[in-house]
This record gives structure tokens, C-alpha cells and sequence, in this order.
């Protein structure tokens, strides 16, 4: 008989919350996306520790096993965030790792990488990344390596991390000038406009919209 293991309850959890995101919460669904191991026995562990609901072939988290696959998710995409935006690592190896990390990070390692980070709402990927206690007291216990377009000072280099905007149309605009996450850029005023610097092109932003740009600086 197969042993189920504290690691393949979180891998669990961490599907199902995935596939909630995907509207496709359902049994069936799930030995599909995850067909090594015994399903049935892993299914019933989770339902017997009250992490799970199932009813009619649907599946869905109750209120603990909610709480402990948004700190996996969290993790994980935090973990993410770091090796590529930050450390520059391939996304491959950065998927891997980032699958480890989920596993060990502490709540307060997790809520300082969190905090380093800038409190990012989403992931490479662009899937929401679960708020933690850090985010909502926005409290800075380190200078974070990514900050708002806005703290740049002219002459300053920077490369994109993520975009907060307030609308999926402003998000387009930007996207149509090359202002994604990744891009290089370079600040060269900030009064009346910010004026950057993507390759050979100059783009002029409103000061409200160079808040929602999220960088580190270079």
C-alpha cells in the first residue's frame, strides 16, 4: 500500500486549488492531470483530515484545506517571482526549484521574500498570487529590491518586473509599446511626464500610470 505523504497532500491541495482557478473541479480532472499514484487513497487521506469535500464527482477545498493550499500557491509563486524577475533564472529550472520551495519556506521566510519582492499580486505567469499578513500591513522590514516605476530617479536604469494597471485596456496600451514585464528601460525625466527609454523608442507615461509599473533597478 502506497504511503501518502505530508508532500503529496500539499502537491493535492495545490491541484485542486489550480483547478478551481480553471473552473474544472472535478474528480475526474484530477486523475487526469495527476495519474501516478492512488488517487482513491490519496483522495480519501485528504477527505478524512477534512482538507477536501466531494459530492457528485466534484471536488471542493473546505475552510482548512483552503488556508494550507493558498500557502502552498503562495510559495510557489513567490518562489517563482524570485528566480526569474529577480535571479534571472531559466523558467524551467525556476519551475523546478520553485516546486522544492514550497515545501520549506517558513511564514517568515515566506513573508520576507514576499516583502523583498514588493508584495507582487501576480506570478510570472500572471496568476494572482494568495495576499499574506505582509501584504496587508504593507510593512517594509528591508528595502525591497523591486519598487514603483515612480521612486526611479532620471538616468536610472531599470528592467520591468510586473505591471499593476487599472485596467485590462491599459495593460494592451502598454503592452502595444513594448512596457511588459522584462523590458529594459531607461528614465530620463519625470516632470510633466515620465519619459522613457525602450531600445531606440521614447514613451512618454502619466505620472498615475508609472505607479503601476513595478521595476528593479539595474
Amino acid at each position: 500500500m502506497e504511503t501518502i505523504t505530508d508532500e503529496r497532500i500539499d502537491e493535492l491541495l495545490e491541484l485542486i486549488w489550480i483547478q478551481r482557478e480553471e473552473g474544472k473541479e472535478r474528480v475526474e480532472q484530477l486523475r487526469a492531470d495527476y495519474p501516478n499514484g492512488d488517487m482513491d487513497a490519496l483522495l480519501n487521506t485528504a477527505s478524512t483530515a477534512g482538507l477536501i469535500a466531494i459530492h457528485d464527482g466534484h471536488i471542493t477545498l473546505k475552510r482548512p484545506g483552503t488556508e494550507k493550499a493558498s500557502m502552498i500557491i503562495r510559495r510557489h509563486r513567490l518562489a517563482e517571482t524570485l528566480f526569474t524577475q529577480i535571479l534571472e533564472m531559466d523558467e524551467s529550472q525556476a519551475e523546478s526549484d520553485a516546486c522544492q520551495f514550497e515545501h520549506i519556506l517558513s511564514p517568515a521566510a515566506t513573508e520576507s521574500v514576499c516583502a523583498l519582492l514588493g508584495h507582487p499580486p501576480t506570478c510570472p505567469h500572471g496568476k494572482a498570487i494568495p495576499r499574506g499578513a505582509c501584504c496587508a500591513r504593507l510593512k517594509r522590514q528591508m528595502s525591497p529590491l523591486v519598487v514603483p516605476l515612480s521612486e526611479l530617479n532620471p538616468g536610472e536604469q531599470s528592467r520591468i518586473v510586473f505591471i499593476t494597471p487599472k485596467s485590462h485596456a491599459r495593460l494592451d496600451r502598454l503592452g502595444a509599446l513594448g512596457i511588459v514585464a522584462g523590458s529594459v528601460i531607461h528614465l530620463h525625466q519625470k516632470r510633466p511626464a515620465y519619459i522613457l527609454q525602450l531600445g531606440e523608442t521614447n514613451v512618454a507615461l502619466d505620472p498615475d500610470i508609472a505607479q503601476e509599473i513595478f521595476v528593479k533597478r539595474m
